[in-house]
């Protein structure tokens, strides 16, 4: 299958309050973002003509950007209302959509307090982060060697570019390996995430998921967590230490990407698939198109 770049695509991209066509949507060598990870983002999905928790996102994107010490120059109603009309201009009713601030080329520095901040909003069809055939049966992960670094130490409670660095260098590692992903630690050794989607792990009936204290907790994590309790499941967050992962029977991934997706293996540890993470992951899928989730 042959790589259509990003850079060279039809239609048009949301920029600083206008659209654009897609090829002239570009910044300058000299963006503050490009050298010091001075950017913000979000990752949804549109299902059926409806953006799953647009809100939650984009107050999440504003929230970033003040971490990170900018101020997003639009309103949280402007930006959702933004992210529908990209959908719109490009006629997708199904598809990923993309919210980006960052800082631009004013200032070239550690210091960057008189850049201008940017926005914008690009959307594309994205059926699955992993093939259909693969979720089904799980996927496979192995361990990455970076970890999810400590809160005193990043501003880990952003949805920051920077942050998303050991998990590209994980995740291209797991890749040459034969891998789907990479189950990735937080700096004191507990099981915290893979390189992109929270991550569940289910014994005798109950779910365990780890405590979201250096790493995103997820707007589809929230959700998946909402949908179990609701089916009667019992939700335990929790530190867990990696040495407990071999005495879970399911683990599943969730993410605005990733969905919910079962996992087989990570590393020398099995799981099957089961009636808790095939149940959870046809739960979300109703869910975001507006069926009945089965009680």
């Amino acid at each position: 299958m042959s790589l259509v770049p990003f850079d060279d695509r039809d239609g048009w991209i949301w920029l600083d309050g206008q659209f654009v066509p897609w090829r002239d949507a570009k910044v300058h060598v000299l963006t503050h973002a490009l050298h010091y990870a001075s950017s913000v983002f979000e990752g949804e999905r549109m299902y059926g003509g409806e953006i799953f928790e647009l809100n939650a996102h984009t107050e999440r994107l504003f929230r970033s950007g003040e971490i990170l010490d900018f101020k997003i120059p639009y309103t949280v109603e402007e930006i959702n209302e933004a992210c529908k009309a990209t959908c719109a201009k490009n006629g997708l009713s199904d598809c990923y959509i993309r919210p980006i601030a960052w800082r631009g080329s004013e200032m070239i520095g550690v210091s960057a307090q008189q850049t201008k901040i940017h926005v914008a909003i690009a959307v594309w069809e994205w059926p699955s982060y992993f093939a259909p055939e693969e979720r089904a049966r799980g996927i496979r992960l192995t361990h990455a060697k970076y970890r999810r670094p400590a809160p005193d130490t990043a501003p880990t409670a952003s949805k920051a570019a920077g942050l998303y660095m050991i998990c590209t260098v994980s995740k291209h590692a797991a890749e040459k390996e034969g891998y789907a992903d990479a189950l990735m630690l937080d700096y004191r050794g507990y099981i915290a995430e893979s390189t992109g989607a929270n991550i569940f792990l289910v014994r005798d009936g109950v779910i365990h998921t780890p405590t979201p204290d250096c790493f995103l907790n997820g707007i589809t994590r929230q959700t998946v967590i909402k949908l179990a309790k609701a089916k009667g499941y019992e939700i335990v967050e929790r530190h867990i230490p990696f040495e407990e992962l071999g005495t879970f029977s399911e683990i599943f991934l969730t993410g605005s990407a990733a969905e919910v997706t079962p996992v087989s293996e990570i590393g020398e540890f099995r799981f099957t698939p089961g009636k808790i993470s095939l149940g959870l992951m046809d739960d979300y899928a109703r869910l975001v198109r507006r069926e009945t989730v089965a009680a």
